[in-house]
């Protein structure tokens, strides 16, 4: 979703990370699954873009969800049917809460060692209750292990902590000019495409579309161009039919594979804006228009 959202905004890394609030190394870690991008990160890639982040933030959400019960799921344990499988200190006092029986066959290498303890304890006889207490303590000792060793396994993994970009601002969020100080700039590196309204937009007659787009925080407007062949030009008109014009052309494989757009046209809110597009080959001029002061509040971005 993210590498297509990057393909639709025609950038860059380098020139994501001057146009955004995230850097050129960020953008490559969310760009290629590394880690989870925060939600603004998501939104300003859309915004680019020119579509609506709802879509995209309810996947962010879920891929967040998916991986939080990842990190807390423990895995299963076979069930062997015996003691120390089920429960490691159930099966060292036993099951039924008495201590394990001591008693067992020695081995042949080992009655020498038994006679040898057998008259040690004849001549310093340890009291049974002492005993007791002491098979007791070995015993909740190496619970006491059993259980922070499985504790420490099962923890699940921990999360880093999100930085808040709205925290620190940065002055790339906002527009780097405004009005007159746009005429003929290019609206990427200005940031006045963070947040435009498209005005209009159409499928030309070649499978081409063309966008009317306009910056209320700037004052300007652009046209832009995708899915066009080499040799397709985009132009806009601001003003009427005196205004001046200013295009784009495709001129590589790579800018047909992506957006073209043309540098920005001071536009007042009640100035019509013609953008029309004309094909290479065998084709005709068609065009479109739109007022900003008529496009409704929730125009598509």
């Amino acid at each position: 979703m993210l590498q297509e959202l990057k393909r639709r905004t025609g950038l860059s890394l380098a020139q994501l990370a001057t146009a955004t609030t995230f850097s050129k190394s960020s953008w490559e870690r969310y760009l290629n699954s590394k880690s989870l991008p925060p939600r603004s990160a998501v939104e300003e890639l859309c915004r680019l873009a020119g579509e609506s982040a709802d879509h995209a933030l309810a996947l962010l959400d879920i891929a967040r969800t998916d991986r939080k019960e990842a990190g807390t799921q423990k895995p299963d344990r076979p069930d062997t049917g015996t003691p120390s499988d089920a429960d490691p200190c159930a099966a060292a006092q036993g099951l039924t809460g008495e201590p394990r029986d001591r008693t067992a066959t020695p081995s042949p290498d080992g009655e020498a060692d038994q006679a040898d303890r057998a008259r040690t304890d004849a001549v310093h006889p340890v009291p049974a209750g002492h005993r007791y207490a002491t098979v007791l303590t070995a015993l909740a000792s190496a619970c006491a292990v059993v259980l922070g060793t499985l504790v420490l396994t099962h923890l699940p993994p921990a999360r880093p902590k999100e930085t808040s970009v709205a925290a620190t601002p940065s002055p790339a969020t906002g527009p780097r000019c405004r009005h007159t100080a746009c005429q003929n700039r290019d609206p990427i590196t200005t940031n006045c495409a963070a947040g435009p309204l498209t005005l209009a937009e159409h499928e030309t007659a070649t499978g081409a579309w063309i966008q009317i787009r306009y910056s209320p925080e700037c004052g300007t407007s652009w046209a832009r161009m995708w899915g066009a062949a080499l040799g397709d030009r985009v132009e806009i008109r601001v003003g009427g039919r005196d205004g001046a014009v200013r295009s784009a052309r495709v001129t590589s494989r790579g800018e047909a594979d992506t957006y073209v757009h043309t540098l920005m046209s001071v536009t007042s809110p009640s100035a019509p804006v013609q953008v029309c597009f004309s094909p290479a080959k065998n084709g005709r001029k068609e065009c479109i228009e739109a007022h900003p002061d008529q496009a409704p509040s929730s125009a598509p971005r």
